[in-house]
């Protein structure tokens, strides 16, 4: 697959062409890579969710360029929204508002709203400019949930989206490189689209933005998802899950594990430094008590302790605070697919 330096403008344009024929192009945000299609490409959009295997009724996000109009996209922009795009755009936050009429209902797997974000990374912006203006109406939008296999741990260098595509040749994926996300998980979802409904911000997934900032923008604190909120990319219960068996323990319990009854060894990741000595069998790895330090890292070692052959990944639960809760969010889901 062929690969792009972040300077290499040649290969920018080329892959904005790759989308705007209908191709795929897997590309480096500050949160994790995405895997893009033409957002208003109904046959673009059907290639992505059978390449990532995604369910068609999980929709995805439209990432723009600094300078586009979300009024293309949005049938409404309320004044919440101008203001958290002022504060937090480019950056990872993800605002739902009600999808404008003409924007295909695929990119939202048929729900009224669409997700809208606008990535901070330099590679990313270069190509949402590159392929605005080969547009008709110049607004290009490319939807792009994550570049894994759907439900797996999402990739954050170029190398991790190799390894999840091996049967895409040059001509199925091409891949811009951008180095190591720098959030490390994906961004904070919140749903704008039901303030006329009388229904305030809804936050409906959390990120490395917490609900405490998004409430210092909007003079009130963002309430929890309700039966009606809109599905997003990543709320389903089992998610960003390795394919080796990982648990959640307090820190207690990592002293008695027992690699024999796991039926191999066992990787134990640890908050800022190991508790003593490991149990037989059982390799400490110690990762920053630090929850930014810790998101830009997770993904990362989980896949490097997949491909290790362990029997088992135990990982030490963090605090439960507001900091963690976007990690927190993360590793429950992966260890309920397990459950």
């Amino acid at each position: 697959m062929p690969e792009a330096d972040p300077a290499g403008d040649a290969l920018i344009h080329e892959a904005a062409r790759r989308l705007a024929d209908g191709r795929l192009v897997a590309f480096p945000t500050e949160t994790v890579y995405g895997l893009g299609a033409d957002a208003e490409n109904p046959a673009a959009l059907a290639a992505l969710y059978a390449a990532k295997g995604r369910p068609t009724d999980h929709p995805v996000i439209v990432h723009l360029a600094p300078e586009a109009d979300p009024g293309y996209w949005a049938a409404a922009v309320p004044a919440e929204a101008r203001r958290l795009m002022e504060a937090f755009w480019p950056g990872p936050l993800t605002l739902i508002l009600p999808r404008a009429a003409h924007i295909p209902a695929a990119v939202s797997s048929g729900q009224s709203g669409v997700g809208l974000r606008c990535p901070s990374h330099p590679v990313a912006q270069a190509l949402l400019r590159a392929f605005a203006p080969l547009k008709p109406h110049g607004h290009g939008g490319v939807a792009a949930p994550s570049a894994n296999k759907f439900g797996r741990v999402s990739p954050t260098r170029a190398e991790h989206v190799r390894g999840e595509f091996p049967e895409c040749d040059a001509e199925a994926l091409m891949i811009l490189e951008g180095g190591d996300s720098e959030v490390g998980i994906e961004s904070t979802i919140l749903d704008l689209s039901r303030l006329d409904m009388g229904v305030g911000p809804v936050l409906l997934r959390p990120g490395h933005i917490g609900a405490r900032r998004l409430a210092e923008v909007l003079g009130v604190m963002p309430a929890r998802p309700d039966r009606a909120a809109p599905r997003v990319s990543g709320s389903l219960k089992a998610h960003y899950a390795p394919r080796t068996p990982l648990r959640l323990l307090d820190r207690d319990g990592l002293l008695a594990l027992d690699a024999a009854a796991a039926g191999g060894p066992i990787a134990a990741v640890v908050l800022g430094e190991a508790p003593g000595t490991a149990p037989a069998g059982v390799d400490w790895v110690v990762m920053p008590a630090d929850p930014v330090a810790y998101a830009r890292r997770l993904y990362a070692v989980l896949r490097d302790l997949d491909a290790a052959g362990h029997a088992l990944i135990v990982l030490q639960r963090p605090p439960a605070d507001a900091a963690w809760q976007g990690v927190n969010d993360r590793i429950g889901r992966a260890a309920a697919a397990f459950e």
